[in-house]
């Protein structure tokens, strides 16, 4: 499975911890940026991160930011991109099984990096329900 993951600068220490906690459970990791801990426009890397995920360069994502919500606004605003916050396991979890998120965003000034990879992990181990969840996300519109 190939993982794209992108950062800004708050996010920028997690993203590379997670890069190589990812490269050492065996998935391909795509790094759209940030490259350094300067202070950067998140923007920038979450149209990068979507744009893979939307065309199959990458199955899926994880996205960092110091809250997670201009990370999580920039990416919903992709057509086919279901970006689900997540700052406990079971928000992690719950974004896969009930919204069937592709991508994954983590407030990076609000967790510690052990939650992220906890999350992380909760989030790609879950499996979507489909079901009455399917039906809810067929009413989402496409930007």
């Amino acid at each position: 499975m190939k993982i794209g993951i992108c950062s800004d600068h708050a996010g920028f220490d997690y993203k590379n911890r997670l890069i190589s906690y990812l490269l050492g459970k065996g998935f391909e990791v795509l790094n759209f940026g940030t490259n350094s801990s300067d202070s950067c426009d998140y923007p920038d890397f979450a149209h990068l991160l979507a744009n893979a995920v939307e065309t199959g360069e990458a199955d899926c994502g994880i996205a960092l930011c110091g809250t997670g919500n201009g990370m999580a606004m920039t990416l919903n605003q992709h057509r086919g991109i279901r970006a689900g916050l997540a700052w406990n396991t079971s928000l992690a979890s719950l974004a896969k099984e009930h919204n069937n998120a592709n991508v994954l965003v983590l407030p990076a000034r609000f967790i510690s990096y052990r939650m992220a990879v906890s999350c992380v992990r909760a989030w790609l181990d879950a499996s979507f329900e489909g079901g009455r969840h399917q039906r809810r996300i067929d009413k989402i519109p496409l930007s």
